[in-house]
């Protein structure tokens, strides 16, 4: 029997030019042995990574602006929700950089697909990822579609585990971060720069957030899959 899922890879890959909230990138592999130096029978490649823990799609832990809050390796995959059941909120057709998401958006949603249920995880698509391979306008000096503060306080009633947007950010720096501040003082996770979730359905998949396992570590970068019952 085959594998019972479509899986869609919901992160992005990691490079030089990966854009990141400061100017610059921060992330560099170095060579520390190639394969002609290697003077073994079986020869190596070696590399040393170097790179910040919130750097492309990435998970922000409560720890992040809250110093009683868990770190990454407290998450547990059974009992935080790092499995849960995938809702995508799509707002592509009237996002811009100054596009907050509001009540409106989460309830237009559930108007046609049901309450938004405990424990899962909302994705927003505004399709800004369009301009991922661009970092200065994928950037923009920190303007970008975010989510308003009563947007985070409804979904917070609802009680999902985590909140993923498809933008640097939830929020922008001239908002004060309630986004951040709402859902990680309320132990829940943020997922920042998703890729792809336009080839999720609304309803129906299941997410898989995988982030490297850091002690104490504040963000961490992460593998999210998508998984799509067949």
């Amino acid at each position: 029997m085959g594998f019972p899922f479509e899986i869609i890879d919901l992160s992005h890959t990691l490079s030089a030019t990966t854009p990141n909230w400061d100017l610059g990138c921060g992330f560099e592999m170095k060579n520390m042995l190639n394969y002609e130096d290697c003077d073994t029978d079986v020869q190596f490649k070696v590399q040393h990574l170097s790179l910040p823990a919130g750097i492309g799609t990435h998970i922000d832990a409560p720890a992040h602006c809250n110093s009683n809050g868990k770190t990454i390796e407290q998450f547990c995959i059974n009992k935080n929700h790092l499995i849960a059941p995938g809702f995508v909120i799509d707002v592509s057709t009237k996002s811009h950089e100054q596009y907050l998401i509001s009540t409106d958006d989460v309830l237009s949603f559930e108007k046609q697909h049901g309450k938004i249920p405990p424990n899962s995880v909302v994705l927003f698509f505004t399709g800004w990822e369009k301009y991922w391979n661009n970092p200065e306008q994928y950037r923009n000096n920190l303007q970008f579609p975010s989510v308003s503060s009563n947007a985070a306080e409804l979904l917070l009633e609802r009680n999902i585990a985590a909140l993923g947007i498809d933008t640097l950010s939830p929020d922008t720096p001239n908002s004060g971060f309630p986004v951040h501040h709402l859902f990680l003082s309320n132990g829940k996770y943020l997922i920042e720069n998703v890729a792809n979730a336009r080839k999720l359905p609304a309803t129906g998949s299941w997410i898989l957030t995988l982030p490297i396992k850091i002690n104490q570590a504040t963000e961490a970068p992460a593998r999210i899959i998508g998984m799509i019952p067949l």
